[in-house]
């Protein structure tokens, strides 16, 4: 267990929903809500946080969601308890996940790999659980190849990663470089806001 990461989103917990902030929750709600609209089967959900895309999910699905943060999942009981399906929380660092090879049809993220510290070995991770022919979907935000948005993001990174996430990340190549196959990159909001679906290449 990463522990210094543990800490840094315990920290973070109480205040997250205020964080987050009620208006970006509100304008990416659609998007969410569409990419979710696709679960099917046996789900991995990570990372849940403080529950607060727990009412852009579907109903009556069975979803395993994971967080590094116990005092998050603390935060998000209420809004566990009253998903209208399966859904279960436990508290685990995606770099040692500890379910079996093959465990589930589909892995879904919400604004998380901006912030694991190792994101390409989290993904292989993710594909170690994923079936093979397993998809991954991801809402995701990233780092931006514009100027002037890249060095920006790259210096405010430098801030960021102290209190929550990497501004600057390079996901869809991270996805990539783990050994997904992309199959579709949608931005929502110049190339740092965006959707990303791959799939898990059968063996």
């Amino acid at each position: 267990m990463d522990t210094q990461t543990q800490a840094k989103w315990d920290k973070a917990a109480p205040n997250f929903d205020v964080m987050a902030g009620k208006g970006a929750e509100k304008r990416w709600r659609p998007f969410k809500e569409e990419l979710f609209s696709q679960m099917d089967g046996k789900i991995l959900f990570l990372a849940l946080g403080t529950g607060l895309d727990i009412e852009t999910f579907p109903s009556g699905k069975t979803i395993t969601a994971i967080d590094i943060s116990p005092r998050m999942l603390e935060v998000a009981e209420p809004r566990i308890a009253s998903y209208p399906g399966e859904l279960s929380a436990r508290v685990m660092d995606v770099h040692d996940l500890e379910f079996a090879d093959n465990s589930f049809d589909q892995i879904f993220t919400s604004c998380t790999f901006c912030s694991v510290p190792d994101p390409i070995k989290g993904l292989r991770s993710l594909r170690r659980v994923l079936k093979p022919g397993g998809q991954l979907f991801m809402f995701e935000h990233t780092g931006s190849s514009y100027y002037p948005f890249k060095p920006m993001m790259d210096l405010m990174t430098q801030l960021t990663r102290k209190i929550g996430p990497d501004m600057n990340r390079p996901t869809v190549d991270n996805v990539r470089a783990a050994g997904f196959q992309l199959r579709e990159v949608n931005n929502l909001f110049l190339d740092v806001v965006k959707t990303i679906k791959a799939d898990n290449p059968a063996q």
